[in-house]
Formats: C-alpha cells, sequence, structure tokens
C-alpha cells in the first residue's frame, strides 16, 4: 500500500506540474503567483493520493463478506498516530498559509510612482476613471495602463456583486456594493488582455467582459494627455456624450448598437429602433420611446427577452446623462431621414427626467 502511494504520489506530481494550467504572464507578480500554486500542487497532491490509497486499501481488505453480519471488533484509538496526523496536516496548511501571505504581501505592497485607477462595475459592464490632479477624471470603457508601471486598482460596484478578475495579470479583486476595495499590479507585458468578471451577477454575467490594453509609457501619455485636452476643449458634447454614457453606464454590455461597436446579445439589439417604437405606439415619439425604456425597463419588456435590465438608472445617471443618451440612441437608432435629422438637431436640455 505504501509503495503504492508513493508511486503514484510521484507520478500525480510530475503530472499536476507538468500540465500549463494558466495563461501567459502578464504581471510582475504573475511569477509568484504561479510559483505559489506549484508549492500547492506538490503539498497537496501526495497528500490526497496517499489518503485515497488507505482509504481504497480498506475498503477492499476489511470489506464484510456476503452473509457476514457481524458488528466490527471493537478497536481502541492510538493516541500517538491520532497526534501525528493532525500535527503533519497542521504543519504543512500553516507552512503553505506564511507563504501565501508572504507573496499577497509583496503583491499589495505600495511601489513608487503608482498611478491609481478606478474600476467601476455593474450589471453587466465595466468603466474605468483616471484621477486627475485638477479637472474632472478621464472615463474609458476600456481599461489601458502602461506598461512596467505600478498600478493600484480601487475596485467599486453600483449595483451587485462583482469580481474583477484579469487572469493574466493573476489579478481578481471582488467588488462589493458600497465599499472601495484596492488591489496592485505591475504590467510587465505590452499587449491586450481579457478582463472577466468572477462572481455571478445575474443573467448578463457571461457578457460581462471588457479589456486591458497594455502600451508603452509614450503611447499611454499621448493618449491621457488627449483625452484631458478633450475634456478642457468641450468636445465631448452632443452625440459624443452619448456615446460615452452608453460605453461606461453598462449599455454596451448586454446590447448590439452598431454605431458604438457593441455586439452583446444578452438585452434586445438598438439598431432600428424607430421601427420598434412606431409599432408599439405610432403616438409616441421615438425619444419618448427610449427614455420609458431607460427609466421603467420592466414596462417595456421586449418579446423574447426576460426583464434583465436593472431598473435603477434613473437613480445612476444624472438628468444631463439621461438625455445625452435618449438623444444618442434615438440619432444612432433612427433608420434615414427626417427622424434621423430631427433626432440629431435634438439641443441638449436641462428639464428634470419623468
Amino acid at each position: 500500500m505504501l509503495a503504492i502511494g508513493i508511486v503514484a504520489s510521484v507520478v500525480g506530481t510530475a503530472i499536476s506540474l507538468w500540465i500549463d494550467w494558466f495563461p501567459s504572464q502578464a504581471s510582475t507578480q504573475a511569477d509568484d503567483v504561479d510559483r505559489l500554486y506549484d508549492w500547492l500542487l506538490i503539498a497537496s497532491v501526495p497528500v490526497f493520493v496517499l489518503v485515497m490509497t488507505v482509504a481504497i486499501y480498506c475498503v477492499v481488505k476489511f470489506r464484510a463478506q456476503p452473509g457476514d453480519e457481524r458488528d466490527g471488533e471493537p478497536i481502541h484509538g492510538d493516541p500517538k498516530l491520532e497526534f501525528i496526523w493532525v500535527v503533519i496536516p497542521f504543519l504543512i496548511v500553516a507552512a503553505l498559509s506564511v507563504y501565501g501571505w508572504v507573496a499577497l504581501n509583496d503583491q499589495e505592497e505600495k511601489k513608487p510612482n503608482t498611478m491609481v485607477v478606478h474600476v467601476i462595475s455593474q450589471q453587466f459592464a465595466w468603466g474605468f476613471e483616471y484621477p486627475q490632479p485638477s479637472g474632472p477624471p478621464v472615463r474609458s470603457d476600456e481599461l489601458l495602463l502602461p506598461v512596467d508601471r505600478p498600478i493600484e486598482f480601487k475596485v467599486e460596484s453600483k449595483d451587485v456583486l462583482h469580481s474583477f478578475f484579469v487572469p493574466d495579470f493573476r489579478v481578481k479583486q471582488d467588488a462589493v456594493p458600497g465599499l472601495t476595495v484596492t488591489t496592485n499590479t505591475t504590467p510587465s507585458k505590452v499587449g491586450s488582455f481579457p478582463i472577466l468578471c468572477a462572481e455571478l451577477c445575474g443573467l448578463g454575467h457571461s457578457t460581462m467582459r471588457q479589456t486591458v490594453r497594455v502600451m508603452p509609457s509614450s503611447e499611454f501619455t499621448a493618449w491621457l494627455d488627449g483625452e484631458k485636452l478633450a475634456l478642457r476643449e468641450g468636445e465631448k458634447t452632443g452625440l459624443a456624450a452619448g456615446r460615452e454614457v452608453f460605453s461606461t453606464a453598462g449599455c454596451a454590455g448586454c446590447h448590439t448598437l452598431a454605431d458604438a461597436k457593441a455586439e452583446a446579445a444578452t438585452g434586445p439589439p438598438l439598431d432600428g429602433l424607430a421601427e420598434v417604437a412606431a409599432a408599439r405606439d405610432p403616438k409616441q415619439t421615438l425619444k419618448e420611446y427610449v427614455r420609458e425604456s431607460i427609466e421603467d425597463p420592466n414596462a417595456l419588456v421586449v418579446k423574447g427577452y426576460g426583464p434583465l435590465m436593472p431598473p435603477n438608472y434613473r437613480s445612476q445617471l444624472s438628468a444631463r446623462q439621461i438625455e445625452d443618451l435618449v438623444d444618442y440612441l434615438a440619432s444612432v437608432s433612427a433608420p434615414s431621414g427626417s427622424q434621423r435629422a430631427g433626432a440629431s438637431s435634438t439641443t441638449r436640455s436641462t428639464s428634470s427626467v419623468r
């Protein structure tokens, strides 16, 4: 039994270490995380194999024979053996816990020249903000980062539990409503890497995906300067402002819209809304239909789709943001001609949301 257990442990450990479990390493802490995982395998595979070997041996060796209904012989436990099999696992778990704590402490250690990025999650999309020393933050629906610069993520949620997961960075941090939770990383590889939600957050959970794009520092600085210049000059007005709301408020995580390059299919497509609105109520304008769909989504559930859209956009978005979003959707969703022209020429209104 012991010989079989040892051989099986060696083979099982070798196979588990040979398998490439993870994606590419794109951050400085990825190697430490992978090494910790290897040590967990080295410790856990032999324990599992040895325990199962003893259990299977006992089931086979001491099983009751057909017709044998006797109780087992009374035995007295061995205190020394019990002490050993409690102490050894305790020491293994304690050593791994200390190793894990050291690895986590190194990852969370603050480093010079750290850049702060706010990660905002909501059903079913990610938004990112780059705080500026003066003026409003730069907002983006795609995460862009400079290579080799320490990053501190401040993770927030607007609605339910989410989890910010970047497998190539070996970063996973829960987003808890009402809390701002921090985690750190240093991107070490230029390229594009997936962002996932690792916490079941609703029926559209599987569509809650985004991309982090790591670029050379000079390219990132040029992008950030361009975004700050656009904010200062007020370029994000009109349809551009509405497009930004669409991207950052979570709409792109559920709907298809050609103008915004959104391809999600959890909710109904938004191209061609004019025909849908006219079919529902010819007396209702396209903008009225769009506004009602945003503010009271459960009253306008499209056939074939469940009531998935969160009903709290009236409180999550300002009156101006809703106006921008309504103008944008009414414009890009109208087929052509006067409907499109009328929607696109609508002036920005400061009237209250009904």
